[in-house]
């Protein structure tokens, strides 16, 4: 196996409402929306939404009917400079993503801020310091 991630898909039941909060607060552009499935223009990692359903018949799988519990991933976005962190946080907040903890300086050498989506999924904006 080749040991690279080509593509990451977040699992929702309600993809139509976090297709609006990538697209009109992260500024991500659609490629294609098949309704139960959208993919973003994505430099690098291919990123798209599918429906927990459409995974369900797509796998046999009956786990993906469960309600999810807790977080089982973390999106980081990378902005230019340290600076940017506290204007991209505002930024995304004002159009909507939920605050978790506002921009400061972490232990590992960035500057980093969490902010949630629609479906309460934590996020972070980050810059080397």
């Amino acid at each position: 196996m080749n040991g690279k991630i080509a593509l990451v898909t977040i699992l929702t039941d309600d993809v139509p409402r976090l297709t609006e909060f990538y697209r009109d607060v992260l500024g991500f552009s659609v490629q294609t929306d098949l309704g139960g499935y959208v993919e973003f223009d994505s430099d690098g990692v291919r990123f798209s939404l599918c429906e927990r359903a459409t995974m369900a018949k797509a796998t046999g799988d009956s786990s993906y009917d469960q309600t999810p519990q807790g977080h089982a991933f973390e999106l980081a976005f990378p902005v230019d400079v340290p600076e940017a962190v506290d204007r991209v946080y505002e930024e995304i907040v004002d159009k909507g993503a939920t605050p978790i903890q506002g921009p400061a300086d972490m232990p590992w050498n960035q500057r980093t801020a969490f902010f949630a989506d629609p479906d309460g999924n934590v996020h972070e904006l980050f810059a080397s310091l």
